[in-house]
């Protein structure tokens, strides 16, 4: 059992113009009479296939602005999908107007360094996703190249599972150009975030199809959510790695002793403010500047 808990989904703000598409672990999507998208991040925090209950501060406004400044970085590797973020008042600062994609049903993984469900993987196999790997690595060690590694992307509740290239091109015919694409992304992001002394240590990218067929990068891009950003001046491989995302709550929910088979707690004051500081943190570092709304 996993999901949103006995509760169920949250109830989605009413937005005048807007029509409430969906609801998903974090964002919740709306749709107006030109086919255009709003795509509003939410407070919410996922962790092990649950919604936890308590909201993080700042956090959707974080995954936005984060997003927006990668979509523009990146923008000469990839087209994405913002229109605007000319937002109805109520969401402004966590959301955007997006156009309408067709998304591709694999998650794009791209990985410098061993540690998650990489690491297990590599644990039981010395591969990730069919990737053999040099004997020897340890959690949290530098892969000798980076590698895609693709995922099934799981309905709320469900479990994403790792799968190989192989599998992703039996679903998805792009799945090659994806994989390049998710690539060149990466090593990007990752090259300008180490210059200001953080590891992208690894990352996921959705992308989509627009009315024109072409591939459009959607969803979010390298925040806390989606992505383990590390010190670059505290790491040292061998172990779980000083974060600046959401592997603290992680960690947290672990050490609590919760069985994860049923709904999960309420995080302490103490773990949500260190949470939204290491999320305005990310932030901060990564852009130079100062996380205001």
């Amino acid at each position: 059992m996993s999901g949103f808990g006995t509760s169920g989904p949250p109830l989605a703000p009413v937005i005048d113009g807007w029509t409430h598409l969906r609801t998903g672990k974090v964002r919740d999507l709306y749709t107006n009479d030109s086919g255009n998208i709003l795509l509003v991040a939410s407070d919410r925090l996922s962790a092990f296939d649950w919604v936890l209950p308590t909201p993080i501060p700042t956090k959707g406004a974080v995954l936005t602005q984060l997003s927006l400044f990668w979509f523009e970085r990146l923008s000469d590797v990839v087209s994405n999908h913002v229109l605007c973020t000319d937002v109805p008042e109520q969401v402004k600062g966590r959301a955007i107007i997006a156009k309408p994609l067709t998304m591709f049903p694999i998650e794009c993984v791209a990985r410098g360094y061993l540690t998650g469900s990489g690491w297990s993987e590599y644990k039981a196999s010395q591969s990730v996703c069919g990737i053999s790997l040099p004997s020897g690595l340890l959690d949290g060690s530098k892969l000798p190249s980076n590698i895609f590694t693709p995922a099934t992307k799981a309905e709320i509740g469900d479990h994403d599972i790792n799968i190989s290239i192989e599998e992703a091109r039996r679903s998805v015919p792009q799945a090659d150009e994806l994989c390049d694409l998710t690539l060149k992304l990466y090593a990007a992001a990752a090259d300008f975030a180490l210059s200001k002394q953080v590891i992208l240590a690894d990352t996921k990218f959705e992308f989509g199809l627009d009315e024109s067929g072409n591939i459009v990068l959607g969803d979010e891009a390298l925040t806390p959510d989606s992505s383990r950003f590390w010190d670059a001046a505290t790491w040292v491989p061998g172990g779980s790695q000083p974060s600046f995302d959401k592997q603290f709550v992680r960690d947290y929910l672990v050490e609590s002793g919760w069985d994860r088979e049923s709904p999960p707690p309420e995080l302490p004051l103490e773990i949500v403010e260190k949470t939204a500081q290491r999320y305005q943190d990310a932030y901060k570092r990564i852009t130079g500047s100062d996380f205001s709304l």
